[in-house]
């Protein structure tokens, strides 16, 4: 049985009726999630949705307007219990006018008690990271390679990526996430990672929050979110035998044969009924689900503005 101090100790952010506003914007709109301990969590959404602002209030680099956060089950703002288990690298991090790679991982393994040396520096082999080039000076992908760096050799408690691998090239991407997943499998740790490559980090996650205008539109398992569609492959009048009424996400035909993705987890009578027409089911991406989602959302809101 979970007891109130086991549940309390599994959780490593909690907000509460969250809302950050600036001026007569309002960019997190009273915001409640839970992110559990020692799992990859997904922050997405669009450009402007949000999700800079909500990871700059949990890693107590801004203050919320209302409502409370915690990490660990403490207020993270001025804490200096807390503080040291945060690790945030951003796309725009900045760095001292003069400073060069070596100087940035110097402060970094002052600052971060988990900091594993060997890692940091397999991890700037990997990466091909010059170490005598002031860092105003390096290349975008450069530079989001000392933020990777930091951000994976910290090993904190609670570490955040807001994009930072973006100025990396495909081949350096893919990297990131192997070091990453294969790091946390021998050292768990919370880590949140926002990104508009929803694909590409879909295998990662285990957890997925979508925000979109300030507001939390899905919190949820990746495996539960990826069970709310299908995608169904065969014979068109089979396929529609199958998929009915349905929400159609997606249809694509070629000849004969059509390729549809539907809303809703398939019935053990329509199993029955995929098997007996001998149609194919794939699995349906995530960021087909999140756009889809996002999109109705924003329809949604304009309607009821009378748009």
């Amino acid at each position: 049985m979970t007891t109130p101090d086991t549940a309390q100790r599994v959780r490593a952010i909690e907000a509460h009726g969250v809302t950050r506003r600036f001026k007569d914007t309002i960019a997190l709109d009273n915001v409640t999630l839970t992110f559990e301990k020692d799992k990859i969590h997904g922050l997405l959404g669009r450009n402007g949705a949000g999700k800079t602002t909500m990871m700059s209030v949990m890693t107590a680099q801004d203050w919320p307007s209302e409502g409370d956060i915690r990490v660990f089950g403490q207020t993270p703002h001025e804490n200096e219990q807390i503080l040291p288990d945060i690790c945030f690298v951003r796309e725009d991090q900045r760095y001292p006018e003069d400073a060069l790679a070596k100087h940035a991982f110097a402060a970094a393994r002052d600052a971060f008690e988990n900091w594993d040396a060997e890692f940091e520096q397999r991890l700037i082999e990997d990466f091909r990271v010059p170490l005598k080039t002031p860092i105003k000076k390096m290349s975008r992908g450069q530079k989001s390679a000392v933020g990777v760096i930091i951000g994976l050799a910290s090993r904190a408690p609670l570490t955040v990526f807001d994009e930072p691998y973006m100025g990396l090239d495909a081949v350096a991407r893919q990297l990131f996430y192997d070091r990453l997943l294969e790091d946390f499998t021998a050292h768990p740790r919370t880590i949140v990672v926002s990104s508009h490559l929803i694909d590409e980090i879909s295998y990662l996650l285990e957890h997925v929050v979508v925000i979109d205008q300030g507001k939390i539109l899905v919190d949820e398992t990746a495996d539960d979110l990826r069970d709310q569609a299908v995608t169904l492959v065969g014979a068109a009048d089979a396929v529609q035998q199958v998929v009915a009424d349905r929400e159609v996400l997606e249809r694509e035909e070629l000849g004969r044969i059509v390729r549809i993705t539907v809303l809703g987890k398939l019935t053990a009578e329509e199993l029955q009924l995929v098997k007996q027409l001998d149609l194919d089911v794939l699995p349906v991406s995530l960021q087909q689900l999140i756009v889809h989602l996002t999109r109705n959302n924003t329809e949604e809101q304009h309607s009821s503005e009378g748009f």
